[in-house]
């Protein structure tokens, strides 16, 4: 591959040479991603045990569908509840963790993990 992208660079043609520079760009791209996804992962792990060690960690005691899937209803009502505490304590990680597993309950895959990427910064600014 590295071969290709220095013939690429080599070659008089300027689009030859983007995709001769996108084949060095594009591993360290991927490699960065990984890295922030597995970094991403630990810090969350750590919070959970932390958490569960407080016992601070959400009940997961939403009825479900016979399929096991949680009902759409219950969590959004129980959404309310971990909103209001992330808005009175709007510099705790420990309310914005669980803000996002009430995302995540309610079906809003995108907003919880936003939701849990700021617990982490705040988890560690705190650290």
């Amino acid at each position: 591959m590295m071969q290709r992208a220095v013939l690429l660079l080599g070659d008089a043609d300027w689009i030859a040479k983007l995709l001769g520079l996108a084949y060095f760009v594009i591993p360290f791209v991927a490699a960065w991603a990984m890295i922030s996804e597995i970094l991403f992962g630990a810090h969350t792990e750590k919070m959970a045990n932390i958490l569960a060690a407080e016992g601070g960690l959400p009940v997961d005691n939403l009825p479900r569908t016979p399929g096991g899937r949680i009902i759409r209803e219950a969590a959004d009502a129980e959404f309310k509840e971990y909103k209001l505490e992330a808005e009175a304590a709007p510099e705790d990680w420990r309310s914005w963790f669980r803000l996002s597993c009430a995302y995540d309950a309610s079906g809003d895959r995108k907003r919880a993990r936003k939701t849990m990427r700021d617990a982490v910064a705040m988890f560690r600014a705190t650290a």
